[in-house]
């Protein structure tokens, strides 16, 4: 079990009222997920809310794709080395932008709550942010998605038949 886990939000966007819960969903999510990994050491995280645009310019900024996108992660460490934060003495594992208009938009498309989205979301964020990728498919893919579905499960957040994951 970690030690302490800081995961600090800030919502960054007005085009959608987050709802209550969500944070604290959030924060589910990152503990599960390092647990899952039985991850040593205290960490912190940061998610950020923003709206289609932000992340759009973001993505285009980071990424040279010049689209809107669900969720961005910008991961600190490398190869499960993290910089210690002086203050705190915890990790800083990186950080997590979310498009909540986008997670809107995907909720409703896919058929299922705003919540199942988030979740989904801040999980497959915090894979990335411990290293994992699936972006040249294979088996990593395949590991990734394994996990995400084993902590959404846990946090019973399950997928329902409509859930397909698209690439773009």
């Amino acid at each position: 079990m970690s030690d302490k886990i800081k995961v600090i939000i800030s919502d960054d966007q007005h085009t959608v009222k987050v709802p209550s819960g969500i944070r604290l969903l959030i924060r589910r999510c990152c503990h599960a997920v390092l647990e899952m990994e039985q991850f040593k050491g205290s960490a912190e995280i940061s998610v950020r809310f923003v709206d289609n645009e932000m992340i759009r310019e973001l993505n285009a900024q980071h990424r040279g794709i010049d689209r809107e996108t669900d969720v961005l992660s910008f991961p600190l460490g490398e190869d499960g080395v993290y910089d210690l934060n002086p203050d705190t003495g915890a990790y800083m594992l990186g950080d997590i932008v979310i498009s909540v208009q986008k997670a809107m938009e995907q909720a409703e498309e896919y058929g299922h709550t705003l919540k199942r989205e988030i979740g989904f979301l801040t999980v497959h964020s915090m894979l990335h942010l411990l290293g994992y990728d699936h972006v040249n498919g294979g088996l990593e893919a395949v590991r990734m998605r394994e996990k995400e579905e084993q902590v959404l499960s846990e946090l019973e957040l399950q997928r329902n038949g409509n859930y397909y994951m698209t690439e773009e």
